[in-house]
């Protein structure tokens, strides 16, 4: 790559978009045409997926094998784990997380919608909105995803018909802005035969908005977190020990949000300490000020005890600490999360013991209905819990951090991820019950 196109990259912005539906709806193959209708598949990978399609005794290439990497993806034709994949255009770089459609992987959507600015839900125009489809919708709106594509697939399936596409764009619409979704926008397609992927389809000359990528590429996406609430959570302690520097004490990590500077005064959570930063060491060199995703070393002017777990933040906005945790979640086991079922939950760098206090509600997907405390959430539900944890944890809301205002729940006995959880989120909730305390000792 010369010079100049490795500057022209680096001065282009970043889109860290998702893609979901339902089973068959067409996810990889779509992401598969982006790839080779935007000239991102190198020619190797080009032939090997030719040769595979030839062995399935397909005349054409799948392009949906350019994301199903995994052999029992190939071999089910399905997706199963979440597949990565980096590309660039000359206007805007992307890193793309095609997720799963059947409902027992629904966890892997969440794993890829949690870091995403954008996620594209697949719809296949015969069939329509389904309980999947608002499935994905209601994480996208809890994630917090700022833009939501609807993009309407197999519309050569339907006659490329206006009436149908405008029916489904209707519904979706109007159950994604009773989730929150901040904004929708509905793309016709058809990811086998290449319409308003790439380029404009002859096919659907009533519709004038942009194609998929035309979209990806002029989407507003906003990366200054400067001025979100600085985090750093701790995790590790540096002691080299050395001749050179016997005193050398810093505390690595990398910043979840906002930005320190050297002479700042800082707290550390959850133990209240306070300090000023004397120095902040960045790939081995100082550096005045860092920000946000950088991982760095920070010193302090005192020696005071700071381990793996603590969160550093600006003593000037510190979060409050709490041991009771109000959140949404998205349960993702198969083993049910029930009241009083005793976890451990992970926030940040920190995993303490914690107890599922009472589980006020259960959405229900239909019609965005509460069903009052129903005692247990099973794999892929979605319900408002309380926690109370064995030691104070300094959370932020979700709205504010996604990254501080989330939390996982833990199997303590095999370490299985039972639950993803966002602080403080809400579909409103009955009247709390009266917590239940724990038979065996976690009764914090």
């Amino acid at each position: 790559m010369s010079t100049t196109t490795t500057e022209a990259l680096s001065a282009t912005t970043l889109l860290r978009f998702a893609t979901a539906g339902s089973v068959d709806d067409g996810k990889s193959t779509l992401v598969g045409r982006l790839l080779h209708d935007s000239k991102s598949v190198l020619v190797d990978q080009l032939e090997a997926v030719e040769r595979a399609s030839a062995s399935r005794g397909q005349d054409a290439p799948d392009l949906a094998l350019l994301t199903d990497g995994l052999r029992a993806e190939r071999e089910q034709g399905i997706t199963i784990d979440v597949a990565y994949r980096y590309f660039a255009t000359p206007r805007r770089r992307f890193i793309l997380a095609d997720t799963p459609g059947h409902v027992q992987y629904t966890r892997n959507m969440v794993t890829g919608a949690s870091t995403a600015e954008l996620t594209v839900i697949l719809v296949d125009a015969r069939n329509g909105v389904v309980e999947q489809t608002r499935r994905h919708a209601a994480i996208a709106a809890l994630l917090r995803v700022p833009h939501v594509v609807l993009a309407v697939n197999k519309m050569d399936l339907v006659g490329y018909a206006e009436k149908v596409f405008a029916a489904i764009a209707e519904e979706f619409t109007a159950y994604a802005t009773e989730l929150g979704v901040p904004e929708v926008t509905a793309i016709p397609i058809s990811a086998l035969a290449g319409d308003n992927v790439v380029e404009p389809s002859a096919n659907m000359d009533w519709y004038g908005g942009p194609t998929v990528l035309e979209h990806l590429e002029t989407v507003p996406v906003s990366h200054d977190l400067a001025h979100c609430h600085a985090r750093l959570p701790v995790q590790y302690v540096i002691r080299p020990q050395t001749s050179e520097h016997p005193d050398y004490r810093g505390y690595a990590g990398q910043i979840a949000a906002g930005s320190f500077r050297v002479g700042e005064s800082v707290t550390v959570l959850p133990s209240g300490r306070t300090s000023t930063i004397s120095g902040i060491d960045l790939l081995g060199k100082p550096v005045d000020i860092a920000w946000t995703t950088q991982s760095v070393t920070i010193r302090l002017a005192d020696d005071i005890d700071i381990s793996r777990g603590d969160l550093i933040v600006p003593t000037k906005d510190a979060p409050a600490t709490t041991q009771d945790v109000e959140a949404t979640v998205c349960h993702v086991a198969d083993e049910p999360l029930r009241v009083g079922h005793r976890v451990l939950l992970k926030h940040g760098t920190r995993t303490v013991k914690a107890i599922v206090k009472d589980i006020p509600s259960r959405l229900t997907l239909d019609d965005l209905s509460l069903h009052p405390h129903p005692g247990q959430l099973v794999a892929n539900d979605i319900g408002r819990v309380k926690i109370r944890t064995a030691e104070p944890l300094p959370v932020d809301s979700y709205a504010d951090s996604r990254r501080t205002g989330s939390f996982i729940l833990i199997d303590p006995s095999d370490g299985t991820t039972l639950t993803a959880g966002m602080v403080g989120e809400s579909f409103a909730s009955p009247e709390p019950v009266k917590d239940q305390a724990d038979e065996d000792g976690w009764d914090f």
